[in-house]
C-alpha cells in the first residue's frame, strides 16, 4: 500500500475528515486546554454518563458502538468546572494517547515492522471514536467507489488504469479482501510490508485456482502454482492486459516461452540449457565478458542470474527479483545497518543502489558510475540533463545506463545546484571541489569534494552532512576556525 512508513514516531498528519474535523475546530475555539471545549450548560465536576446521554444519545446507538462507551463517558472524557464556566476535555493531551490506554498493541513506538501511516498517530483519521455504520467503527466502508471508500480517501489505486491497461476485479469486493491494515511483522516479508491477509501466492489461491484448465493454458501448463503470482502480476492494476508488471523480460512479454524453456516434467520446470546462467548468456553474453572481465568485480554478479534477476517480469528496470534496494541489501549488511538512520538519501534507499554503482562489475573503486563529484553532480550539477524514454515513461542518466520514474526529479524534488566555476554551495563562491594552492596550481591547498561534508547513504540528522552533525554553523566550524574572516582555516 501507499504513502506508508517503516518506522515509529513520525510527526502527525493531523487529517481529522469530516465531522471529526468539525468536532476537533468546536473543541478548540476559545478552549483554554488542547481538546477542550466549553459546556453549553454548567456541570458538575462528578457529573456521570447517564446525565451526558440525555443530550448525547446518540453516541450509544449505532452499528458498531466502541465498547469504551459501555465503560462510560468518563472512561475518556473529565469535567472541569470553574465559578465562570464548565469544560469537557479528554483525560489526554491528545486522541492518540487516549486510544493506547486500551490498544497499547497499536502504539506505533513499539511495534517493530511497516505500519500504516495514519495508525503512527492519527487513529480518528480512520475511526470514529463513539459509533459507526462501520465494523470497527470506520469512518466508512473499506468497499465501494471513491467516495464510499475510506482507503480510496488517500490510495487512488484501481482509479486511473489506462485504456490498454487492467484492473484487478478483486478491488470491486473491497480492500479487506486482501489487507489487514493493523497487520505488522517481520522486516522484509511481503506480508508484513503490505499488510496482507496471508503470503502470496496462497492468498491469491484462495480466488484463482492452479488446476483451472484456463489458467494452465494461458500459462503455457508451466508448473505456476508454487509460484509467487506478483513476480509476474501486479495485484492491483497494470498499463497493460493480464495486471502485467510494469517491466518484462522481452521473451516472456512476446510469448516466446520455449525460448528458455522445454515441456514441463514431473510438474517441475524444465530449461532448454543445463542451467539458468548457461540460458541467460546465450542472449546476454555482454554481461558474461563484463562480469568476468570487469577491473572491479562484483562478487554477487559471478553466481546465478537469476540470484538477483527475475526472468519474467519486475516492478522496476533491470529486472530485480525483490526491489532495487533489498537485492543488494541482502548481501551487503553493513549498508542495511545504515538504513536504521532517519535520514536517507533517496537513491540508496528508495530508487536503488545501482542508481549510484555498476551491479555487474566496473572500473572504479566500489562500483561507482562515476569518479568523485562527477557520481553526485550527475543528479545535483548545473548541467543535470535526464534523457526523456517517452514511450517507456522513463528518464534516463548516465548515458542511459540508469533507468529512472519519469516524474523522478519533480517527485523527490531533486536539488540542482547553483555551480559555476566548481563553486557555489552552500553559498556563493563556497568551493564543492578541491582548493589549489595560489602559489602553485598544480597542488592541492585543500582537499574537498562532496564526501567532505555529505555522506552518500544516510544520516541521524537532515542534510546528511558527515558524522551525523547538526546543519548548523557549528558544522561550519569544523573547518572554517575564524568567522569573522570564514576563509581562514
Amino acid at each position: 500500500m501507499e504513502g506508508e512508513v517503516r518506522v515509529a514516531g513520525a510527526k502527525p498528519s493531523v487529517n481529522f475528515p469530516g465531522g471529526i474535523q468539525l468536532l476537533v475546530a468546536v473543541l478548540l475555539v476559545g478552549a483554554p486546554h488542547a481538546f477542550a471545549a466549553k459546556h453549553p450548560v454548567p456541570l458538575d465536576p462528578k457529573t456521570d454518563s447517564a446525565t451526558c446521554l440525555q443530550c448525547h444519545e446518540d453516541k450509544s446507538k449505532g452499528k458498531a458502538v466502541h465498547s469504551a462507551i459501555a465503560m462510560g463517558c468518563t472512561s475518556c472524557h473529565e469535567v472541569r468546572a470553574n465559578k465562570d464556566a464548565t469544560y469537557v476535555k479528554l483525560i489526554t493531551a491528545t486522541p492518540y494517547k487516549l486510544c493506547l490506554t486500551c490498544h497499547s498493541d497499536k502504539d506505533a513506538t513499539q511495534i517493530q515492522g511497516h505500519v500504516h501511516q495514519p495508525a503512527v498517530r492519527d487513529c480518528l483519521t480512520c475511526h470514529d471514536p463513539h459509533t459507526s455504520d462501520n465494523k470497527n467503527q470506520l469512518l466508512k466502508a473499506t468497499s465501494g467507489g471513491e467516495k464510499e471508500n475510506l482507503c480510496l480517501s488517500c490510495h487512488k489505486t484501481g482509479l486511473n488504469v489506462p485504456d490498454n491497461g487492467s484492473r484487478h476485479a478483486a478491488l470491486d469486493m473491497g480492500c479487506e479482501t486482501c489487507h489487514t491494515t493493523h497487520k505488522v511483522g517481520e522486516i522484509g516479508k511481503r506480508e508484513f510490508e503490505f499488510h496482507l491477509a496471508k503470503a502470496t501466492p496462497a492468498l491469491c489461491l484462495d480466488c484463482h485456482d492452479a488446476k483451472d484448465a484456463n489458467l494452465q493454458k494461458a500459462h503455457q501448463n508451466q508448473p505456476f502454482g508454487s509460484a509467487d503470482c506478483v513476480t509476474c502480476h501486479d495485484p492491483h492494476q497494470s498499463r497493460s492486459p493480464k495486471l502485467m508488471q510494469a517491466f518484462l523480460h522481452n521473451p516472456f512479454e512476446n510469448k516466446m516461452c520455449d525460448t528458455c524453456h522445454q515441456p514441463a516434467k514431473d510438474g517441475k520446470v524444465v530449461l532448454t540449457q543445463a542451467d539458468a546462467k548457461s540460458l541467460c548468456v546465450t542472449c546476454h553474453e555482454d554481461k558474461a565478458k563484463l562480469i568476468d572481465s570487469a577491473k572491479v568485480q562484483h562478487p554477487g554478479a559471478a553466481g546465478d542470474c537469476t540470484d538477483c534477476h527475475s526472468p519474467h517480469a519486475s516492478k522496476s528496470p533491470g529486472l530485480p527479483k525483490t526491489d532495487p534496494v533489498s537485492i543488494c541489501l541482502d548481501c551487503h549488511t553493513d549498508i542495511a545497518e545504515l538504513a536504521k538512520k532517519s535520514v536517507h538519501h533517496q537513491p540508496a534507499f528508495g530508487q536503488g543502489c545501482a542508481t549510484c554503482h555498476e551491479p555487474h562489475g566496473g572500473e572504479r573503486p566500489k562500483l561507482l558510475r562515476a569518479q568523485g563529484n562527477a557520481l553526485c553532480l550527475e543528479c545535483h550539477g548545473p548541467e543535470s540533463r535526464p534523457q526523456e524514454l517517452q514511450a517507456e515513461h522513463l528518464l534516463t542518466i548516465f548515458d542511459g545506463k540508469v533507468k529512472l520514474p519519469e516524474d523522478y526529479y519533480k517527485k523527490n524534488k531533486v536539488v540542482i545546484l547553483p555551480l559555476k566555476y566548481g563553486l557555489g554551495h552552500p553559498v556563493d563562491y563556497h568551493p564543492v571541489s578541491d582548493v589549489m594552492d595560489p602559489t602553485d596550481i598544480t597542488k592541492v591547498k585543500t582537499p574537498m569534494s562532496c564526501l567532505t561534508c555529505h555522506q552518500p547513504h544516510s544520516s541521524a540528522k537532515p542534510g546528511l552532512l558527515a558524522k551525523d552533525q547538526e546543519n548548523n554553523m557549528a558544522f561550519c566550524d569544523t573547518c572554517h576556525k575564524n568567522r569573522v574572516t570564514m576563509g581562514a582555516h
